[in-house]
């Protein structure tokens, strides 16, 4: 996620608020996560063999507020496109910043973030945390020291296991050679981004939980379901036919608390079985559902952080292979579920959260992030026209949205 520095990889996540805000409320709420989260004061330095760490900076300077005037109501999904290509000064600038839309009663904020300090549990503690003292200065936040060594999170038996390291060298030697000979590709460009954030009513988000528990499956395997097969549908052969769905690392590593700032995320990847495409849509649902349970429970997460930890000086080529290649998926779907964040406050009301965005600099960027808020599930889906066109997406979309309308109904 810190692509070796060789690109911005940035996250957004937007807010619309109704009521008065004051900049010097803003500045004081940012500055009290700050001091509750060691990496919104960290900077990235690198050794002497130029491997990355973070390094928490006692006089790093506050997270910057940017204020623009809001003259339309998706005024910010044009500014998030714009904030994933804008780089953090890594060396001694936070990691973080925030974007105010602002007009007489109504204001969209913007928080963005390096995605290498944030996962999607991160962006939500932080919204939340941020609305909570935003409305009540008086709230109190709980420092807490971050790890610094990947033994503080695991046990022995993996960190001292000499095989398992053994293992690690060896693959990651392996995977730098081959990257090396694979024949590259021509990068993407920045400016040919994307973003597109749509939502189902109240109505429409119920019925499609009730119809999930009707049928014995969940949310993420039925929207699984609705875009490989839209995929399919819309690019013929050239649907993969394949999602990466990530995990929450918080399941488990228990020491990595959900209030806790991280960004790592393991990764399951779902398809429909060539056997199963002719099954009826929710057969196929309980299928995916059931392979995304059995895999995630197989994810051994300390083995993959130590191999991990080997692969620092394969970084550079592992993500040239990223910027070049058209992958093997479709697209990554990431549903965090309901998001923990009132909708009332004191002095203001939430009118809507969407789901937080993310400019992938690779070439196969499609991002699909899904959440719950007020009863409405929300979608972002994320893309580079260079290498999905823009109708193209929009064709997917509709098609998605038309399977699971009828399915539901």
């Amino acid at each position: 996620m810190y692509a070796d520095g060789q690109a911005p990889v940035n996250c957004t996540f937007t807010v619309t608020i109704k009521g008065p805000l004051s900049g010097e409320r803003i500045s004081d709420a940012l500055l009290k996560l700050q001091s509750k989260h060691p990496l919104l004061r960290a900077n990235i330095k690198h050794d002497k063999k130029g491997f990355p760490s973070f390094v928490v900076n006692p006089a790093i300077p506050a997270i910057p507020v940017s204020v623009l005037e809001r003259y339309s109501e998706d005024q910010w999904e044009k500014v998030s496109i714009s904030e994933w290509v804008k780089p953090f000064d890594a060396d001694s600038d936070p990691l973080a910043r925030l974007v105010w839309l602002k007009s007489e009663n109504t204001s969209d904020l913007m928080l963005v973030c390096a995605h290498c300090i944030c996962d999607g549990t991160t962006f939500v503690t932080l919204m939340r945390e941020f609305l909570q003292i935003l409305d009540d200065p008086q709230t109190n936040l709980t420092a807490y020291q971050t790890f610094t060594d990947i033994r503080e999170l695991l046990p022995p038996s993996y960190t001292q296991k000499g095989s398992l390291k053994f293992k690690a060298a060896f693959f990651s030697a392996l995977a730098k050679g081959l990257f090396f000979i694979i024949n590259r590709k021509p990068k993407l460009e920045n400016e040919h981004f994307y973003f597109m954030n749509w939502n189902f009513t109240s109505g429409l988000s119920s019925a499609l939980v009730k119809k999930c528990k009707a049928e014995n499956t969940s949310v993420q395997a039925v929207l699984c379901a609705a875009f490989l097969q839209a995929f399919a549908f819309e690019m013929g052969s050239g649907a993969k036919n394949k999602v990466i769905s990530p995990v929450d690392i918080r399941r488990y590593i228990p020491d990595i608390k959900k209030d806790t700032m991280f960004a790592f995320a393991p990764i399951v990847e779902l398809s429909i079985p060539k056997k199963e495409r002719d099954n009826d849509f929710w057969t196929i649902s309980r299928s995916i559902k059931s392979d995304l349970v059995e895999k995630a429970d197989k994810i051994n997460m300390p083995e993959i952080i130590v191999m991990s930890e080997f692969f620092h000086s394969t970084a550079r080529q592992m993500i040239g292979h990223l910027r070049s290649t058209k992958g093997s998926h479709d697209v990554t779907l990431s549903n965090m579920g309901v998001l923990d964040i009132p909708t009332n406050y004191r002095t203001f009301s939430v009118e809507a959260l969407h789901s937080p965005a993310v400019g992938f600099p690779w070439r196969n960027p499609n991002t699909l992030v899904v959440s719950t808020f007020q009863g409405k599930i929300d979608f972002s889906f994320c893309s580079n026209g260079a290498f999905l066109p823009v109708d193209k997406a929009r064709d997917i979309r509709k098609r998605a949205v038309a399977i699971l309308s009828e399915e539901i109904n």
